[in-house]
């Protein structure tokens, strides 16, 4: 039980602990800034971070029919808000994996063909965000001094995307008995048939592309409430840097460590302490109370058992299923 209860206490302590600090340490500052935000741009962030939602129901569509599981948009973005509300609360990401329990449930799909469609999203969200920082770094660098760790955050997963599609390739001769190995040989498989032909990785990077082009859109107007001078490539940058430092599972929804990702990001351009940490904790909650909403939705949408299945993701009943089970 102490080992159930720290694993959710201790990261939820560590996000609240880098807000708290980074607030505590401008808050007079805050106030002043706060009195000269302009509301009209948060209204505008809220529209735009609905819009990131859809766009990514209709990936997660795409991704499912992909594994021949033929779902509605509705559907597909009501998986995503579900498991992405759990992970605000849940630690290490493991919240997805309500969507494989919910694709089991509602289409009788394989536990293999729910991981594998979470693993087809969550590549192409890292790599597409790591290709967004790429493009961006070299109009960065010659007015800004990145610090070199910035580069290898957005190196390491450009090249764990390359050798994750040479294996993709090379998956096809593995052979086995062995039960563990055809489980991973089954998912590889899947991985393959949703995303390694080129029409789906068309459909697959431009989406993930406009995803993230949609959610930088929400900081950049964030950015603007607070009227802060703050060039559009920096925005870029902060959201990289932010999403791909939020991608380790250190606290539950990457809250702290995004957001003080972002302030530092801000803070290298010249943007005061007060107003790049408003922006960041702003930015991330607005993300995470469209979030949080959506999922209160997907309940109903789900149904009661939703509510049951979110309560296993704390029981060790949920650890008795077979995860890559027919």
């Amino acid at each position: 039980m102490w080992k159930k209860i720290s694993a959710v206490v201790i990261p939820t302590l560590v996000a609240v602990g880098i807000i708290a600090y980074m607030l505590y340490r401008v808050w007079d500052d805050l106030l002043l800034t706060l009195e000269h935000a302009v509301l009209p741009f948060l209204f505008a962030a809220v529209g735009i971070c609905i819009i990131a939602w859809i766009l990514r129901g209709f990936r997660y569509r795409f991704i499912l029919r992909g594994l021949g599981i033929p779902e509605s948009l509705t559907f597909a973005t009501a998986c995503i808000f579900i498991s992405q509300t759990a992970n605000l609360i849940i630690p290490a990401r493991l919240g997805d994996f309500v969507r494989m329990f919910i694709l089991k449930r509602e289409d009788d799909a394989t536990y293999s063909q729910g991981f594998s469609s979470i693993v087809v999203e969550r590549v192409f969200d890292v790599l597409m965000i790591a290709v967004l920082g790429a493009i961006a770094l070299p109009f960065i660098l010659a007015a800004l001094a990145v610090p070199d760790w910035f580069i290898t955050i957005i190196v390491v997963p450009l090249a764990g995307g390359g050798i994750f599609f040479a294996i993709l390739l090379w998956s096809g001769r593995m052979r086995s008995e062995n039960r563990f190995i055809a489980a991973v040989q089954r998912m590889l498989d899947e991985v393959k048939q949703a995303s390694l032909n080129p029409r789906a990785l068309a459909v697959l990077s431009g989406s993930s592309l406009l995803v993230w082009t949609v959610d930088i859109l929400v900081c950049f107007a964030v950015v603007q409430m607070f009227q802060a001078s703050v060039p559009f490539g920096i925005v870029v940058l902060a959201i990289v840097v932010g999403n791909l430092v939020k991608a380790v599972p250190v606290t539950p929804g990457g809250v702290g460590t995004y957001e003080l990702a972002l302030a530092l990001t801000f803070g290298l351009a010249g943007v005061p302490a007060a107003t790049a940490t408003l922006i960041a904790v702003i930015d991330h909650l607005i993300k995470n109370m469209v979030t949080l909403i959506g999922g209160i939705w997907s309940i109903y949408y789900f149904g009661d058992w939703s509510v049951d299945l979110l309560k296993k993701v704390f029981s060790k009943d949920l650890k008795k299923e077979e995860t890559f089970g027919g």
